[in-house]
């Protein structure tokens, strides 16, 4: 997704490329503060709502009645839902009997519609398509990459439709991956183990004299 909002972006890199999102510069604390994955408030505020409207069915849904479901600021949401709404994702009518209902049926709207609407496309490179940027010398076959990357972000996004997600019946390659012995644990560096401390005198304790 592009700079807007903070995007789907995923593959942030310390180092200065960046697959989603802006890229913030490591911070004291370690590289742990940036993960790989990287999720936008309003990406997932989006597809929380949209969930919301997928579950309630046919008929309008006040804006205040998903803002406290989901614990979303409701200046925020209806921001959201308007973008939404001129995507023909949602429609809307005012009124005392108004609120907001999915345009079209929940297994018809994808988690990647949802998001390219508030954060724009699902991978980038420094704002840029990944099919848009070269590269020369050794790192020439870094697009090759970008483009595996924004592949596989689609081969879930993509799959994953609302009624599947409110339904809990995620495709089978899709809850095939959440089951790899490694998907639930984290790679960054925060998650490390501290390095062994070196043999030498033991620390007095401060009240010890």
């Amino acid at each position: 997704m592009d700079g807007r909002s903070g995007s789907v972006k995923c593959w942030k890199s310390p180092y200065g490329g960046r697959m989603t999102g802006s890229y913030r510069a490591p911070s004291g604390r370690g590289f742990g503060e940036n993960p790989y994955m990287h999720v936008s408030a309003k990406a997932e505020y989006a597809v929380r709502a949209a969930a919301e409207l997928a579950a309630a069915g046919k008929g309008p849904v006040k804006g205040d009645r998903i803002a406290e479901a989901q614990g979303i600021p409701l200046k925020f949401l209806e921001n959201i839902l308007s973008e939404l709404r001129h995507a023909g994702i949602v429609q809307s009518q005012r009124g005392a009997e108004g609120g907001y209902w999915l345009a079209r049926p929940p297994d018809q709207v994808t988690l990647a519609d949802v998001i390219r609407v508030v954060d724009g496309p699902l991978a980038n490179v420094r704002g840029a398509r990944p099919e848009t940027v070269a590269y020369g010398g050794s790192a020439s076959h870094l697009l090759e990459v970008w483009i595996a990357v924004r592949v596989s972000l689609r081969s879930v996004l993509e799959r994953v439709t609302l009624a599947d997600l409110i339904a809990g019946t995620l495709p089978a390659e899709v809850r095939d991956l959440t089951e790899v012995p490694d998907a639930w644990v984290s790679r960054s560096a925060a998650a490390a183990p501290p390095p062994p401390r070196r043999a030498g005198r033991p620390v007095r304790p401060l009240d010890a004299g």
